[in-house]
Order: C-alpha cells, then structure tokens, then sequence
C-alpha cells in the first residue's frame, strides 16, 4: 500500500502526495528488467535472458528506474485514489518530484498528482419542494389536432398551381455561393413549407413562389467546410404540392386502425392525447426539479476541466475563435456538469443500482436513437469500456424518477399532479456487478434485437451545406475517446480516471535532474 495524503487546492481539484518506498517499487523495478531483456540485444545473451547486472552496464539504472515508474505509476495512483477515498472527476497531471537513487534503487519515489474531484454540497429536503407544469386539457380541440396527423399519413401529395404555402409540399433545386463560386448544390430536395429544417431563410424565400419560379436570399452555413460563412442560396421551385387528407369517417377508421367507427377511434385518440400529456407533465417536471435543485445548491465548477471541454467542442465545430459561441457553450457545460452532479448526489442518497435488465433495455433504446443496431452499439461501448459509464446514466434516471416521488408536483391552476405512472419505488433489486460482467449476454440480448429493429424511412435529400450543429457528448452518448497522456509515466495515472468529461492532459514526469533540482529548494 502506497502513502498518499490529499492537499485541497479548491472545492473541485486536489494534489495527491504519493510515497512509495524501496519495497513497494521493487516488483515494478523487477518487471522493468524483464521487459528491457525483451528489448535489448546483448552479444552472448539470448533475448529476454540478458542478466540485471549486464543491463546495469549497458542501459544504466536511471533507464531502469524511469521504466518502473512508466509502468508502476497507474497503480500506485489507484491504490492513493482508492486510500483517499477522493471522488475523481477529470484525468489527472501527474509530476515525479524526487526519484530513488540510481545506485542502488534506496530512497522513495514521491509523486504528486492534481486532479479534479466531485465537490461537496448537500441537496434540500425533497418534501419541502413544489414543482409547477402546465396545465393539460384533453378537449376536442387536441383530439382533432391528432386525428389531423393520422389523416396527413394516410394523405396524398396533389401538384396545385400556386404559390407555395405554409404546410405545402414544395420540390426544390438548390445552389450555394461564396464571392461568385459555387460551394454546394442539391438537386430535387422535397421539403414541407414552414418546418424550419433547411436552411435559415428558406421559407421566407419560397412562401410566395409558384412552380418555375426561383430566388435567392442570404443565409450563414451551419455545415460542411464553410460552417458559420454567409452564403447567397440561389433557390427554385420545382412543383408545389398540397396534401388532401381523407374523410374521418367510419371508412377511413377502418383504413387507419384496428376500430370500425370513427367515434371508437376519436375515443382511442382521446386516450392517446391524454397518455401524452402524462408524459409532457412527467417530462417538465423531472427537467423542472432539476432546474430547482441546482438553484437551490451551491455547486463549484472545475473550471479547467470546462474549458478543456469546450475546447475540443469549438475544435470539432472549427469555431475557436467565436467568442460569443464559446460563452454559450461554457455556460451549457456547466450546466451540464451541475446536473449531473446532482444526479449523481440523488443516487447515492437513494442508494440507487442497475439491474441487467434496465441496463439491456437502456442499451436497446440508445442504440437505435444512434441509428445503430444493437449488437454494434454494445460492442463499441464494450471496446471503448464505456459500459460503466451507461450504468451510470441508467442510476441517474432512476435517481430522478426516486426523487419526483418525494415532492410535490402541480400545474398552473393549483392541481395536484398525479405522476404515479412515471416515479419509481425505492428497494428495487439491483446488481450492478453482476450487469457489467454479464455484458456479453446483454450483447446476445442486443443480438436478437437487431432482426426486429429496422429504419422505417430513408435519409432525406439535404441543402446545400445543411449539416446538423455537433451534439454535446456525456456519459449517455456514444463512447468517448480515451485520453491520451503525453509521457509513458504518465499515461496509465490519466487512464485510471473515473468515466467524466476529458480534463486536463497528463503533465511529463520530471527529470531526475528537475526533480533533484526541486528537492534542493525545498
């Protein structure tokens, strides 16, 4: 066992001051001739045979010393954080500041580690709190509005002659420019008036146009190379199409459901609408408690950790220079660390754990918001050892859903909300070992998925440049790279890093030369 103390250096980060003696460094001075033999090619010596003293002579003990600590110093790190009982939140920079002799091996090897850590805070009491949704009425009114939406799938697109209109059908050529040169063309996009989804201005440009006719407006790229450039949109209409929506009558309840009756079918939707307005409620108020909670709680912030966050994020976008930008998205990663810092507060409190089967149905879910079959999605999070981290995003949703059972909801007329359909009870079997050592089974489960999960639609035709903004990547996405240390000595210390946001690179050890130089001054 090492010797390691902590020394605070602000409510989110720590330095480690690790000591490990002769003793406890000798297995890895014993595993760093070995691997030397393996390495060196000595006249006389077979390879992996040449003897400690023969390496002494020809490589020196300082090589051997700088090996031991290159491959010792992710356990001596783990042994502190785990004698430490800190709660590690980032990767962390690690310095060797005194080294044992190069003589004979005797004096310490002291290490000092910073890294950022979960800070202290405590949450209010959850009885004490009232959340307030909106009002939800299943009237006549929502029961038409969605009956107008299973009449628009069973619709057909007509060619109309006239202008285009919000909620028409419109076929569109399109080709961007900058300065006169064509960066991007598309040809035949269909696109539905007034859905926002192309490019900004699109609408505006078309609503008044029939077929044959074309414009061009101004718009900034939000995709592609040319990402945050203005751009003229050269755009023409090809046909312009309505959908006429069938009759709601008893035939057309026939067509669109398992009901002979439109009035057994408009009573089903009324029941849907009401089911979804459940959900809306349900929704508002986990988003809503959180929103309370971390206004009610003083959560610090690693701010180095941020902003090596939003960092690769603006990297990724090429926007490092969009000072406006990177406000708001060091103001969402803050954010984004509160919320799961109070996530994660809840599910301790509530002692909370993951069941295979929450974990499988979880991975199911994910796999096809990413578009991937499950077998593939499990197998990347299996690679990138992220399983642990899915573990802990099934807790967090848990936690909440705990938690929404001990306030009190209600909407803005002052009723109560009846939410027993969406909180979850306490003392729920867990086993969360179990989970990650029988991935391989949630893997086959995933498996037997992947033959009923198929796309129902096609990619659509995109706009010229049209690329959706990079999304934010947690604990709940898709396997985050791993960190990557900068010195050998450092590279396993930043790997033994709990599951979090990508922190501050591993700093070189020192030299032995620095490291003597450091210890005089003190």
């Amino acid at each position: 066992m090492v010797n390691a103390t902590v020394e605070k250096l602000s409510p989110t980060r720590v330095k480690l001051h690790i000591t490990v003696s002769p003793d406890e460094l000798k297995p890895a001075i014993a595993h760093a001739y070995e691997h030397i033999a393996e390495d060196i090619q000595i006249p006389g010596f077979r390879k992996g045979k040449v003897p400690a003293p023969i390496i002494d002579q020809r490589v020196g003990r300082g090589a051997v010393i700088e090996h031991a600590v290159s491959e010792g110093l992710d356990g001596f790190y783990r042994a502190a954080v785990n004698e430490t009982e800190i709660r590690v939140v980032g990767r962390p920079a690690a310095e060797v500041v005194e080294w044992p002799s190069d003589k004979d091996f005797s004096g310490d090897l002291v290490v000092d580690v910073e890294v950022d850590v979960r800070p202290e805070f405590e949450l209010p009491a959850y009885e004490d709190l009232t959340i307030e949704v909106d009002a939800v009425e299943t009237d006549e009114a929502a029961v038409d509005a969605e009956l107008d939406r299973l009449r628009g799938r069973f619709g057909t697109l007509v060619t109309v002659d006239r202008p285009a209109a919000k909620g028409d059908f419109v076929e569109l050529n399109l080709v961007a420019t900058i300065d006169g040169n064509e960066i991007d063309r598309a040809e035949g996009v269909s696109y539905e008036v007034g859905s926002g989804e192309l490019l900004e201005g699109t609408d505006e440009a078309i609503e008044s146009l029939t077929a044959g006719e074309d414009t061009t407006f101004r718009s900034k790229l939000v995709g592609g190379d040319h990402a945050g450039s203005e751009a003229e949109v050269a755009v023409t209409v090809v046909a312009v199409k309505e959908r006429e929506l069938p009759e709601a009558d008893d035939d057309f309840a026939q067509i669109a459901s398992e009901f002979d009756t439109i009035a057994e079918l408009r009573a089903s939707l009324a029941e849907r609408v009401g089911e979804q307005s459940g959900f809306a409620q349900a929704s508002a108020a986990r988003d809503k408690l959180v929103e309370k909670l971390i206004e009610l709680t003083e959560i610090p912030v690693p701010e180095q950790l941020v902003e090596d966050e939003v960092h690769q994020h603006l990297e990724g976008e090429g926007r490092l220079e969009d000072d406006e930008h990177r406000a708001e998205v060091t103001e969402a990663s803050k954010k984004q660390f509160r919320t799961q810092m109070v996530l994660d507060k809840i599910a301790e409190q509530f002692k909370v754990q993951v069941s295979q089967d929450e974990l499988t149905q979880y991975l199911i879910q994910s796999a096809a918001q990413y578009g991937m079959a499950p077998q593939e999605f499990v197998n990347a999070l299996q690679q990138g050892n992220q399983l642990p981290a899915m573990i802990g995003e099934v807790a967090r949703n848990k936690a909440l859903a705990l938690a929404l059972g001990k306030v009190t909801v209600v909407d803005t007329d002052g009723k109560p909300v009846d939410l027993s359909g969406f909180i979850a009870l306490e003392d729920e079997p867990s086993a969360e070992e179990e989970v990650v050592e029988e991935a391989q089974e949630i893997a086959d489960a995933a498996a037997d998925a992947d033959a009923v999960i198929e796309a129902e639609e096609k990619p659509a035709k995109k706009a010229p440049a049209k690329k959706a903004p990079a999304k934010k990547a947690d604990a709940a996405e898709a396997p985050a790279k791993k960190p990557a240390a900068k010195k050998p000595a450092a590279k396993k210390a930043a790997d033994a890093a709990e599951p979090a946001a990508d922190a501050e690179p591993a700093k070189k050890p020192a030299t032995r030369k620095a490291a003597k130089k450091a210890t005089d001054e003190k």
